[in-house]
């Protein structure tokens, strides 16, 4: 009976250096990659439109402005496209070359446009920037879904949560440091801004030299490789003990449940009735993230600093600032969420944009008229960006890893990430004529989207904090109107075809 005690106390994984190493690792040559491109175009746009301008005139003559910003939103828009098109590729990667395997494969990606984008004034092509643009896209649409499913699967149940926020805090570091780099007296400059785009290629030469060092997903080696020697070994690494059979235990059952199955496709998931909620709760978590304004919000920034009375050399100081707000936001989502849970970070973090969208409409209103509004409307900017950094852009990666099992993860991830990506394509495409015709009254929209979402996460999330994945197929079957049998059931796996649909439920 002892020996049992030791052992359920011994279960509650520890946070290894193996297991740190390889999540900062992973974090930092792919997420903050993300974070960094996203912000890199914002200081440097004027010159960079003054180079598009001169090289159009040099080759074909006057150019209207009307081109311009034309080839200026191509440049900005190619790199949710490429988002898009690099989630798309997730499935047949992952299950391919696996997890680390596609993140080692994902820095070509990255490198070449880095080259690509440095090389741009030498050889006088804006077309080249564009093209490294949409490239760098598939970087990110990759590395957004690959990163949070490789540390959820290399992760103990206890630090699952922490550990699946590590990205989300690398992609608001990314941010910030695009957004000191490009300060007007560092390298957002007419002679900083192509070294400032071609730093992007750094963080993958170093992820390319050190991640073959950690190991693979043990999940991925046992589960979809048959290799148990080799998931054992991982294991031991991660874990820092030697008795992993409990976990190689629950991988079995795992691994037996999906047999009767076979290899999951997109199409496949989407007719199974045991994932029906879990899918569509992945699609309006996405959606919710992107369509809740966080983008618009920082588009909107500059010009609500301006209004505020900031002076025009200091808003980049400003929104440097909301940057850091951003990060250290993040790392304390990083402490809280295994002690608060998910679902309730969720629900403060869309409560709270939701708010913040409602009274920063009626301080934009009232901004000309009362002399004070304008200090109330950087405060709901920063008040959005704490809300927004300790739900609704770190929980949903979390929690789809969290709501599928192996063989259904890797679509289940191409789901998330397509919706994503078209989400911020369509905020970053359709805002601008949406300021136009409705000005402030434009975050009204987004309140609303905040609220449903709320409302959604209120009604139907559960709580995953702490539980296998078993459990939390388990949660979602009650909903599904499917039953669930777990370890006894599985020798009966695959007889009818009732219970090949209730077996889906452990995917």
């Amino acid at each position: 009976e002892k020996e049992i005690k030791v052992e359920i106390v011994e279960r509650k994984g520890k946070l290894t250096l193996v297991l740190a190493l390889a999540s900062l690792i992973s974090a930092f040559g792919s997420s903050f990659q993300y974070g960094y491109n996203v912000a890199v175009i914002n200081s440097p746009a004027p010159d960079m439109q003054m180079f598009y301008t001169q090289i159009y005139e040099d080759r074909y003559g006057p150019i209207t402005d009307n081109f311009l910003t034309l080839l200026w939103s191509v440049t900005v828009s190619m790199y949710p496209l490429g988002g898009f098109f690099g989630s798309l590729m997730v499935a047949p990667l992952v299950n391919k070359l696996g997890r680390k395997g596609t993140l080692l494969f994902n820095n070509i990606f990255s490198i070449v446009p880095a080259v690509m984008m440095g090389v741009s004034e030498v050889v006088r092509s804006f077309e080249i920037i564009i093209v490294a643009r949409f490239l760098v896209g598939i970087c990110a649409g990759l590395s957004s879904n690959v990163v949070p499913m490789y540390l959820g699967e290399l992760s103990p149940k206890n630090f699952r949560g922490a550990i699946g926020i590590v990205p989300q805090l690398f992609i608001t570091i990314g941010i910030l440091t695009a957004q000191v780099f490009g300060i007007r007296s560092i390298l957002g400059n007419k002679e900083g801004w192509t070294i400032m785009l071609g730093l992007t290629g750094i963080p993958a030469v170093i992820e390319l030299l050190l991640l073959p060092f950690f190991p693979e997903s043990p999940r991925y080696m046992l589960i979809q490789k048959g290799d148990e020697k080799t998931a054992r070994k991982a294991l031991q690494r991660l874990r820092g003990w030697e008795d992993v059979d409990e976990e190689l235990c629950e991988m079995h059952v795992e691994d037996q449940s999906e047999r009767a199955e076979g290899r999951l496709s997109v199409l496949n998931l989407l007719t199974f009735r045991s994932l029906r909620w879990q899918l569509l709760s992945i699609v309006i978590m996405n959606m919710g993230q992107q369509l809740s304004g966080v983008n618009a919000i920082y588009y909107y920034a500059d010009s609500i600093y301006s209004s505020a009375g900031v002076r025009e050399d200091h808003v980049q100081y400003v929104t440097v600032g909301t940057g850091a707000v951003n990060v250290f936001m993040t790392v304390a989502a990083v402490f809280i969420v295994e002690k608060s849970g998910r679902k309730l970070l969720l629900l403060i973090g869309f409560g709270i944009c939701c708010a913040a969208c409602v009274l920063l409409t009626i301080a934009l209103h009232f901004q000309t008229k009362l002399d004070w509004m304008p200090y109330v409307s950087i405060i709901c900017v920063i008040t959005y960006v704490i809300g927004h950094a300790i739900g609704p852009s770190p929980i949903p990666y979390v929690i789809t890893t969290e709501m599928f099992r192996q063989s259904s993860r890797p679509p289940a991830f191409m789901v998330a990430g397509s919706v994503h990506w078209l989400s911020n394509f369509t905020v970053g495409l359709v805002f601008p004529f949406l300021e136009r015709g409705l000005g402030e009254y434009s975050f009204i929209i987004f309140a609303c989207i905040c609220l449903a979402t709320f409302i959604y996460i209120w009604l139907v999330i559960p709580e995953t904090k702490n539980k296998t994945f078993l459990e939390i197929s388990k949660l979602f079957a009650q909903r599904n109107k499917v039953e669930t049998v777990v370890g006894a059931g599985d020798s009966e796996i695959g007889a009818e075809s009732n219970e090949r649909e209730t077996n889906s439920t452990f995917l």
